[in-house]
């Protein structure tokens, strides 16, 4: 299974996970919600989402280190500040938020389960990869990062 570890990038599985929640919904029962609450949800969760992975991705260009998420090893400093202070993941915080606001409009019970096969696919394939070779790079510093800093909220 180590074969997964940093091979897909995170918004292309979100994409891929969003492709299949409206897969289930095309072929399962929805639930009867007000049109304009449902869509005014989903998309305050989509625009929280947004504004998480583009904090991240700002912080990250404001420390001039990469953002591949395939190639944590490039990365030139550990960023702790900003959105960082509140989660060490907030691009994938944000690209579950997103997930969320689509299964939200997309009013398909089963949907909800993309959100959970993404965090589990990412906190397995992604996250525990990155901290790995985090904790290779930055040591003492990493960890205590760690224990101040949740990995999700």
């Amino acid at each position: 299974m180590n074969a997964l570890e940093l091979k897909i990038p995170p918004p292309l599985f979100a994409l891929l996970v969003g492709v299949g929640m409206w897969s289930l919904a095309l072929y399962t029962p929805i639930m009867m919600l007000p049109t304009v609450a449902r869509i005014a949800v989903a998309a305050a969760a989509a625009l929280a989402g947004g504004a998480f992975s583009l904090a991240g991705l700002l912080a990250f260009r404001r420390a001039q280190t990469t953002v591949n998420p395939t190639k944590p090893m490039s990365a030139s400093s550990l960023v702790t500040t900003g959105v960082y202070r509140f989660t060490r993941n907030p691009m994938y915080v944000g690209l579950l938020f997103v997930l969320v606001g689509w299964a939200v409009f997309l009013a398909s019970p089963l949907s909800l389960l993309g959100p959970v096969f993404f965090v589990a696919f990412i906190g397995r394939f992604q996250i525990k990869p990155e901290e790995r070779v985090l904790a290779g790079k930055f040591g003492s510093e990493f960890a205590a990062y760690q224990t101040r800093v949740r990995r999700w909220l």
